[in-house]
């Protein structure tokens, strides 16, 4: 769930969405751009033989929409690298600084969501612009093909076995062009997901989100908030992996300054908190996105009903 950490967040509109979620170190991350699909399965997604337009949601000339294409896809990738790379402070390895796209083998089986502005001049080649990007990979689909991308950093095999009932939707790589960094391009963003979430049934929501930095002493006042306040109940908890764990309990509860802890804590993490969503156990650094992750676990059930009835429970707030 990591998304860029610049714009705000307001009740009833999601804002900023997920950052890059669990990028590997350089090395890795080039050797996976030369990998075969894993397991030897073409997972190109099928549903791109034939080119369909499945819009999600529209709000004036914004329209929130599923990619159907590789081209779509690609947009998607190009508008994350100038978010995260060319503008962020993510460190781009060889691969990526040629193709200029942030791109992983993840993207080949998950669904793009894709913000577009109608009224935005056509870029160079013709085509309408992507103002905002999202990804999502459904368990079904994760499955199959090595489980979800947060297992990198988050030991989350235990938690879905306890519900193995309720099916799980990871979200990611999120990013917004700063022009639209706004309430109503968040709020359609929002709204795409969780038509996206009734659409599919689906049950819980996970992914990371970022804290800028990579020094857990100098996060020790959010760290600690979230780990006293906002920890998972045990049925819902996750930790991150032994060899990756960085403790997030570094002041006692009393010492905390709440207020001040909510002021350094990044618009993405208190909106999920708005929504009911729960922090697991452990903190994890990533150096090459120069943050510190925390884990979100949002069940469905959760999710406050003041932000259900906003959107409507059946999506149908900013329908097409």
């Amino acid at each position: 769930m990591r998304g860029d950490t610049d714009a705000g967040l307001t009740p009833g509109a999601m804002q900023n969405w997920f950052r890059p979620e669990l990028a590997r170190t350089a090395a890795m991350a080039a050797a996976n751009w030369l990998k075969p699909a894993r397991r030897g399965v073409d997972i190109l997604r099928p549903d791109f033989a034939t080119p369909r337009i499945d819009t999600l949601g529209r709000l004036g000339a914004l329209e929130v929409r599923l990619a159907t294409s590789r081209d779509d896809i690609k947009r998607a990738q190009k508008l994350r690298y100038k978010v995260f790379y060319r503008d962020g402070t993510a460190i781009a390895d060889a691969p990526t600084l040629l193709a200029r796209r942030d791109k992983d083998m993840f993207d080949k089986i998950c669904d793009h969501v894709l913000v577009i502005d109608h009224d935005a001049p056509l870029t160079r080649r013709g085509k309408q612009q992507v103002v905002g990007t999202y990804r999502l990979l459904r368990q079904e689909i994760a499955q199959p093909h090595g489980g979800f991308y947060t297992g990198e950093e988050f030991d989350i095999a235990a938690l879905m076995e306890r519900h193995a009932g309720l099916r799980f939707l990871e979200l990611g790589r999120s990013c917004v062009l700063p022009p639209y960094r706004t309430k109503r391009t968040v709020e359609l963003l929002w709204h795409g997901i969780w038509t996206y979430v009734r659409r599919h049934n689906m049950d819980v929501m996970i992914g990371c989100a970022s804290l800028p930095g990579t020094d857990p002493n100098r996060l020790a006042l959010p760290l600690s908030f979230l780990h006293h306040y906002a920890a998972a109940p045990e049925e819902w908890r996750a930790r991150a992996h032994v060899s990756r764990y960085v403790d997030m309990n570094r002041m006692a509860k009393d010492a905390i300054d709440a207020k001040a802890a909510l002021r350094e804590l990044p618009p993405l993490i208190k909106g999920y908190l708005r929504l009911g969503a729960f922090i697991g156990d452990g903190a994890v650094v990533d150096h090459q996105f120069g943050t510190t992750d925390v884990l979100v676990v949002m069940p469905v059930a959760a999710i406050a009903s003041r932000y259900i009835g906003h959107f409507g429970p059946d999506a149908s707030r900013h329908a097409a």
